[in-house]
């Protein structure tokens, strides 16, 4: 892993931290008591449902369609999936359906942004407070909520506004097995997958030529602006193609300018060709029509007109470069932006009334209360605003985008997943529109933070994945000996050991550590951070004594170089007290992680993740020294803190949720350590996939619980397939897998019959 900002754990600047990496110990986990039933009213709306538009077209065709598709269901959900082009009006016809069953008296309608999962399960679980059977864990309690969606009798809509990726949301599709509710869905894709599991879709089409019309007399007379309809009015619709969101543009420029049809036609014919070569046909690869383009950009000349700063044209495209579905506000009070605003620099009051009136003119939504989404735009306007950023400015309005969101992004992310995810988000929106521009100077740090923020939200297969990719573009964009390239190579061994993938992981590690000695010698941060990796490593491999003198050299050297209270030594000491424990050197390793305790709350604070990884470790000296009592005294405490800063699917939080099970059959009651290890063996298979070694370890824990509980053939038959699982996965000899076979063994003797 790469030196980074941090402390005692993986997140921090030496990878592979204490909290769990050299630990074999299981996790757990612990939910936080809710603060108490309160009565629920019906209905619950839950959104809130957007506004429908002032001349909004009622589209009957497409209502009978989706009424017509739903009622052919029966009494199982059916999900229509809106499908179609920016600016067709996917998003207002299911408002209209939303607003529609809020007026027929539904008892729950939920308006839900789909682009993330984690935006889906944070949403899930706000409702499933609203209803009242909420517990206090987010992940448990969208899982409730959709346990209740599916069992109620009660009417309710869903609806998921912008599903981006189908993948995501694959266990997260609502459904309805007594026929009262039916699920809402909206996107841009026409994928298979879209259309598996009984849904069906239901294409939308520009307006009608008579929608159009009346949607542009209904939009002026709502202003009190009838007198700019002429004769015209159906020739500017054709024009504009009867897209809806062109109509919309091209009705508030003629608003806000007082133009009749035939003047807005005249002027929208003019630019048509003034603009042929700066937005060629040929650049639309969406289809979306020049039209629409030039009418975005008519647009953008009133907001121009009635800007006094200037600032307006920068700050649209600045927005157009990142996450449509919206980035925070905070971003705008960067010195980075506001220096890209002016070269002087301007206040953040001043950007924030930018941001107004790019909104006031439709070319974008800024709402603070849809935090950290605050500031978002349409998909299409961001690609025609694109298409005209000139070539000469690109570089540095990608910079400075990419600069704002280091700004922004919090240490440690861990605690804030909302944001987190959000921040990763622009950033893969960013580098894809601007990936030349973040390279030119040896790879923008932005890169690295997205791939730590993955690694640091317990999300093993996303970040293998990006850290494979980013390494890729180092090598060969910078070179095999680039300083960055180490970096990246290092956050990749760190994503393979979380994965399970210990060979790999210790292979590239160990080549890291030669390059880094190479070039940059034996003390460098980066040199320190490989030989922490490397330990780490292999302490997961299995019990190695060489391990305890790596880590007291490391210990030596950080002291050295940074302190004996930095961070980085912090680490450090943290995994030498773990390779203490793992040899048995009980006494040193729990005075050892006191230490580290006290230190690392007073540099980083009582609730930081690597903290918590420091709590954690001790726990485990105690288990390892008998003192059963000690450490279930630890547990509770570190599970509430745990659940409520990390969240329940975090890494960590699975450990601790291991060791209560543990704590329990310690104190005799297998029955529940049984209950608490079957869910928690389902949550990491979940979580990291049913190959992962903790999963398989975490099955023969399973296995050795419910022996003790009496279910022995049940015991024997999951012991079997952890044995199989463990061979496969991390070879015959390893400890684990030696551990288990011999467990078998006796369980195998010891039970009666014929097996």
């Amino acid at each position: 892993m790469s030196v980074g900002r941090g402390g005692v754990g993986a997140g921090g600047s030496i990878e592979g931290s204490a909290l769990g990496e050299n630990s074999r110990v299981a996790n757990i986990h612990f939910h936080e008591a809710p603060a108490g039933p309160t009565a629920v009213v019906w209905p619950v709306e839950i959104g809130p449902v957007p506004a429908l538009a002032s001349a909004f077209q009622p589209r009957r065709e497409l209502r009978e369609r989706v009424e017509g598709a739903r009622a052919d269901g029966g009494t199982v959900v059916l999900t229509q999936v809106l499908s179609g082009g920016g600016g067709v009006g996917k998003t207002q016809l299911a408002a209209a359906c939303a607003s529609d069953a809020v007026a027929e008296g539904y008892d729950l309608v939920m308006w839900a942004a789909a682009t993330e999962a984690q935006q889906v399960i944070t949403q899930y679980a706000q409702a499933a407070a609203r209803v009242g059977i909420a517990d206090g864990d987010p992940e448990a309690d969208a899982r409730r909520f959709l346990e209740w969606l599916a069992t109620t009798s009660r009417r309710w809509l869903v609806v998921l506004d912008d599903v981006t990726d189908p993948a995501v949301l694959t266990s997260w599709w609502p459904v309805s097995r007594t026929g009262s509710g039916w699920v809402l869905a909206t996107t841009r894709l026409k994928d298979a997958r879209m259309t598996g599991g009984g849904r069906t879709r239901i294409d939308i089409d520009v307006y009608t030529p008579e929608e159009a019309h009346a949607f542009v007399e209904a939009r002026l007379a709502g202003e009190g602006m009838e007198h700019l309809l002429d004769a015209q009015v159906a020739e500017l619709a054709a024009a504009l193609g009867h897209l809806p969101l062109a109509l919309s543009h091209a009705a508030a420029y003629m608003i806000n300018e007082e133009l009749t049809c035939t003047a807005y036609l005249a002027l929208f014919r003019d630019h048509r060709i003034s603009l042929e070569e700066a937005l060629p046909e040929s650049a639309d690869t969406e289809g979306y029509g020049r039209q629409i383009t030039t009418t975005l950009l008519l647009s953008l000349e009133a907001a121009q007109a009635a800007d006094t700063t200037g600032f307006a044209t920068t700050a649209l495209r600045l927005v157009s470069l990142l996450d449509p579905s919206g980035h925070p506000h905070a971003l705008w009070s960067t010195l980075p932006l506001l220096n890209c605003l002016a070269p002087e620099g301007t206040s953040p009051t001043q950007a924030h009334k930018t941001l107004r009136l790019l909104h006031r003119y439709a070319l974008i939504t800024c709402d603070t209360r849809a935090e950290p989404r605050a500031v978002r735009i349409h998909a299409l306007t961001a690609r025609a605003v694109r298409e005209g950023i000139p070539e000469a400015r690109l570089a540095a309005l990608a910079g400075a985008a990419a600069d704002a969101l280091v700004n922004i992004w919090p240490y440690p992310d861990q605690l804030r997943p909302d944001l987190a995810a959000t921040l990763r988000a622009n950033t893969d929106a960013l580098a894809g529109h601007a990936f030349d521009c973040l390279w030119s100077s040896g790879g923008h740090p932005v890169l690295v933070h997205a791939g730590t923020s993955l690694s640091g939200a317990g999300l093993v297969a996303p970040a293998l994945a990006y850290w494979q990719k980013l390494t890729g573009d180092c090598e060969r964009l910078l070179g095999d000996e680039h300083l960055q390239t180490l970096v990246v190579r290092s956050g990749l061994a760190s994503s393979y050991s979380d994965a399970g993938r210990i060979a790999e992981a210790a292979d590239i590690q160990e080549r890291v550590l030669a390059d880094c000695e190479r070039l940059v010698g034996d003390y460098h941060p980066l040199t320190l951070a490989a030989r922490n990796n490397l330990a780490t490593s292999y302490g997961k491999s299995g019990p190695r004594g060489e391990v305890v003198g790596v880590f007291e050299r490391l210990v030596d050297d950080c002291e050295r170089q940074f302190g004996y209270r930095h961070p980085h030594t912090l680490t450090a000491r943290n995994n030498l007290a773990t390779a203490y424990r793992e040899v048995g050197r009980i006494v040193e390793a729990v005075a050892l992680q006191k230490g580290v305790i006290a230190d690392s709350e007073r540099l980083l604070g009582a609730e930081h993740p690597d903290t918590l990884n420091a709590r954690l470790n001790l726990i485990n000296c105690y288990w390892q020294a008998g003192l059963a009592e000690e450490a279930g005294g630890l547990i509770p405490q570190l599970i509430a803190d745990c659940e409520r800063l990390l969240g329940s699917g975090h890494p960590e939080t699975l450990k601790v949720r291991n060791h209560l099970a543990h704590y329990h059959w310690r104190a005799g009651r297998a029955a529940e350590a049984a209950g608490l290890l079957k869910e928690l063996v389902a949550d990491r298979e979940r979580l990291m996939g049913p190959d992962h070694p903790e999963v398989l370890t975490g099955r023969g824990n399973l296995a050795v619980a419910l022996w003790e509980a009496g279910r022995r053939e049940e015991a024997v038959t999951l012991l079997r397939r952890a044995v199989a699982g463990l061979d496969r996965v991390l070879g015959s000899s390893h400890f684990d897998t030696e551990g288990a076979r011999k467990t078998l063994a006796r369980y195998e003797r010891e039970l009666p019959g014929d097996h």
